[in-house]
């Protein structure tokens, strides 16, 4: 089930409420869990087995951890360490298992035997990282470990950041689980937050993806440079529009039920640098690397060739982390290699660049590299890369692609200014200086609504491009 859907709509979020808001305040985690794997078991349900066996092991693993925390740190470690491991390993087996066979059968006599019809369990990696932050922290003391396993088994199934995100550190909802309080300023923001979210997916992100496999498509049979170009810059705007639209969703179904989620992107598209657009684009699975695996190997504090070994752990883990594919691991490369660049000595040079330029510079690299992200077979990523200097035998542009480039080019210009702070800080000075301003809100969330709703009916279907990682 996805939130972009008619049943999600006005079947599955009007009957969550309703339950949620009927019952007494010390029911509702239960409420929460309940629907939440409902949702999650909805497509697969073989999977709520898995998830239920990763929540009970991290569950027993904490009350071992803070138990031998005071007087055996060792024995704490140990239990920090297995629970860790037994959670990674399911990750690693189903994400991971067929590309490593197939991998290693390439090696003279070696035969790994593939598993067929091995699926990758939706949204395994936002879970997984959500139960290890859990382990870490009760290791850590910076939160106890949780005694009732409805509230610990909400906070990982939690469904408005279930499947995609944003990922939520244990100890960021630690007190939410228990003490939250729901109220109706909270709720109305949500509402317009997911209604926000709801239209940028579907009105636009859904656009930019259809025009994406659009040009991937004619690539195939009729390769240009214009072709190329735009099949990367709308790539490019369709997974922001796409994913933050589904952190507005997440953040927005959230404050509807009381919960306070971390913002997961701030405006990535206006950034001057590599280094700072990650600390924009995705910002907790950034601030998950770095508490987790950056910090603890030292982070910058070691020198400058451990910092850039540090950056290395990171980066090779982070494009692993978003797929079994080579492609993947050479966009963490991709980025190890800029971020590393900025950081040694070009990061000073661009503080003297004029800034368009810098955002310039920013952009080309970062549409570049998600040309690499989006092509898990690396031959027709290169093709698709020698296309855009008409290379590789493509023409320079043909009737077809100018055609649907001038067809598309009123979407991709809202959909370059939507992904600036401009439309907002307008907004805000709106409602700021009229009266009925403040209508405008609800107004305006009622017609996203509608508008949605319009397209899902006559739409097959909506996914999202993050629950494939």
């Amino acid at each position: 089930m996805v939130f972009s859907s008619l049943i999600f709509l006005y079947a599955y979020l009007p009957l969550t409420l309703l339950c949620y808001y009927f019952v007494p305040q010390k029911l509702r985690n239960l409420v929460l869990f309940a629907f939440s794997l409902l949702f999650y078991g909805w497509g697969e349900p073989i999977y709520v087995v898995l998830m239920a066996l990763s929540i009970t092991t991290a569950y027993l693993f904490g009350f071992l951890i803070e138990r031998y925390k005071p007087t055996n740190p060792k024995r704490a470690k140990t239990a920090m360490i297995a629970s860790v491991a037994v959670n990674l390993s399911f990750l690693l087996f189903f994400k991971y298992y067929n590309f490593f066979a197939e991998n290693l059968s390439l090696l003279p006599f070696v035969n790994v035997p593939v598993i067929d019809g091995l699926k990758l369990p939706i949204g395994i990696s936002f879970y997984t990282f959500q139960i290890i932050s859990y382990t870490v922290d009760v290791y850590r003391n910076d939160c106890r470990a949780q005694r009732n396993y409805v509230s610990f088994g909400t906070y990982v199934t939690l469904f408005p950041q279930l499947i995609a995100g944003p990922i939520v550190r244990y100890r960021d909802v630690d007190r939410a689980l228990s003490e939250r309080r729901e109220t109706v300023d909270d709720f109305s923001a949500g509402v317009s937050r997911f209604c926000c979210g709801l239209a940028k997916k579907v009105l636009i992100g859904d656009m930019l993806a259809a025009g994406y496999e659009y040009y991937k498509t004619l690539a195939e049979f009729q390769p240009t440079a214009l072709g190329a170009w735009m099949t990367i810059i709308l790539y490019t705007l369709h997974l922001y529009y796409d994913f933050s639209g589904y952190s507005d969703m997440a953040i927005g179904l959230g404050r509807m039920l009381g919960f306070h989620f971390p913002e997961n992107f701030n405006y990535p598209y206006v950034a001057k640098s590599i280094t700072e657009f990650w600390r924009r684009w995705h910002i907790s699975l950034s601030t998950w690397f770095r508490e987790y695996v950056y910090i603890p190997l030292g982070g910058n504090r070691k020198g400058r060739l451990k910092t850039y070994r540090n950056l290395a752990v990171v980066w090779l883990l982070t494009g692993f982390w978003h797929g079994a594919s080579w492609n993947f691991v050479l966009w963490g490369v991709y980025y190890l290699a800029i971020l590393i660049l900025e950081k040694a000595f070009f990061g000073r040079i661009l503080e003297k660049i004029p800034s368009v330029f810098r955002h310039f510079y920013t952009m080309l690299l970062v549409t570049l590299g998600f040309l690499i992200f989006s092509f898990t077979d690396v031959a027709t990523g290169w093709h698709c890369f020698c296309s855009l200097v008409g290379g590789g035998g493509a023409a320079w542009f043909s009737s077809v692609a100018l055609y649907q480039l001038l067809r598309l080019l009123p979407l991709v210009l809202i959909a370059a200014v939507g992904a600036t702070p401009l439309p907002r800080m307008l907004f805000e000075r709106l409602t700021a200086r009229f009266k009925w301003g403040q209508i405008l809100i609800p107004v305006l969330s009622a017609a996203a609504l509608l508008l949605t709703t319009a397209y899902l009916v006559d739409s097959t279907y909506s996914p999202f491009a993050y629950t494939q990682f």
